[in-house]
């Protein structure tokens, strides 16, 4: 993997996550989208370890869009994680869920979430949704340079 990802899709439904992708690709937001099916896999990428031991751990993503229900390990444990590295701590964050429980937002938000998006169920407004994340995140959104201390 040498080129740098723009988006970590974080999504273990195999729907959800093709839809999302080809949503973005096709609005010609991101071409650099990178799936991962679990939180476990999610940390190893975002840590380079285990099978993503080659990435260039310099490559941060823009943005990472982060499902809360997920196996191995679920969107609280991953955002956890990245909330208490020092190199990840600023990384944004979006929870994008079927979770419209107060308990998960209030959660993530306590955890530092960037964004908590309930996914539409409709697929119009599911690939707007996308869109827009897109779009934000990637255009609009200005997010500081590395600064060493």
């Amino acid at each position: 993997m040498k080129e740098a990802v723009q988006i970590l899709l974080v999504e273990d439904n195999k729907n959800d996550a093709e839809l999302a992708m080809r949503t973005l690709k096709k609005n010609n937001i991101s071409n650099q989208v990178f799936w991962v099916k679990d939180g476990a896999q999610a940390i190893d990428f975002l840590f380079a370890k285990g099978e993503f031991s080659e990435r260039n751990i310099n490559h941060t993503p823009k943005v990472v869009l982060l499902d809360l229900k997920l196996p191995k390990k679920d969107g609280i444990e991953v955002l956890r994680e990245i909330r208490n590295s020092e190199e990840l701590k600023q990384l944004p964050v979006v929870m994008l869920t079927s979770s419209k429980e107060e308990k998960d937002m209030v959660k993530s938000y306590d955890l530092g979430v960037n964004s908590y998006i309930v996914k539409p169920i409709d697929f119009d407004d599911f690939t707007k949704a996308i869109k827009d994340l897109g779009y934000y995140w990637l255009v609009m959104n200005q997010s500081p340079k590395k600064v060493s201390l």
